[in-house]
């Protein structure tokens, strides 16, 4: 299947542009697609490397079968690779789960894009995970996959990564993307703060088991005030999760 990118017309001054946002999953990462997609000159594209990841590791996930079917034109790597480095809109936003990057994946296609980071409290992070991913491990936050990338990136002298904290865009949605689309140096748009309710085509075949929350919402909630609950399962390795969270945190752009 060919990615559908959702975007209108070239209005934009912006030279075509390619970012490449890592996350790990339960970050909020779909709520700042659906701001991207909300922009007129913005294409998006959702987790790319997804259903080959899923292929490639076995894993288990909600729908996987059905992804598996309903994306099988994206299990071909090297035609996939490709595609990543093409743009038919002036900017082009791919959403990334940081884990989906096996070693085996060629990079070449990420050298012309702008990488930014997006993390979320550990503890939010697994309890939200782990609703989903039961047996979730350390490999599955994607943290582990993050701080990886910000090296390997450094060692090839790209400009580090933006780094953004989830709560920061919740508590401050203007403030945080007027900052990120600074530094990724593309205009800020006021389409970006809120969207309309409901699924998109671009979103995966795994929207209906992830998205119940984003197709529901309209903009950027409040972060939440309650302790998240982080089960016993995953409690042994939230030291780990809290260590390279705090490596990439202290990058992050503040409000």
């Amino acid at each position: 299947m060919r990615p559908v990118l959702a975007g209108r017309e070239r209005t934009s001054p912006v030279a075509d542009v390619r970012i490449a946002m890592w996350s790990g999953p339960r970050t909020v990462s779909t709520a700042l697609m659906r701001a991207w997609e909300n922009r007129r000159d913005c294409g998006v594209w959702d987790e790319p490397l997804y259903p080959w990841w899923l292929w490639r590791t076995g894993t288990e996930h909600p729908g996987r079968d059905e992804v598996l079917l309903h994306h099988k034109g994206d299990l071909n790597l090297a035609t996939l690779t490709d595609r990543l480095s093409q743009s038919p809109f002036p900017i082009v936003y791919q959403k990334h789960m940081s884990h989906h990057l096996l070693p085996e994946v060629p990079r070449e296609w990420m050298e012309g894009a702008r990488h930014a980071f997006l993390i979320r409290n550990p503890s939010r992070m697994l309890a939200s995970l782990a609703a989903k991913v039961p047996n979730a491990t350390l490999q599955d936050t994607g943290l582990p996959q993050q701080v990886e990338l910000l090296r390997w990136l450094d060692d090839r002298g790209h400009p580090a990564p933006v780094v953004i904290d989830s709560d920061d865009v919740l508590a401050s949605p203007r403030s945080i993307l007027t900052s990120l689309c600074k530094a990724l140096m593309v205009p800020f748009d006021e389409a970006m703060l809120s969207w309309p309710a409901g699924s998109r085509k671009s979103d995966g075949a795994w929207a209906p088991y992830w998205y119940d929350s984003v197709v529901a919402s309209t903009g950027f909630s409040p972060p939440a005030n309650m302790p998240a609950i982080v089960p016993q399962r995953q409690q042994a390795i939230l030291p780990a999760c809290e260590d390279l969270f705090e490596e990439l945190a202290a990058l992050r752009l503040r409000p």
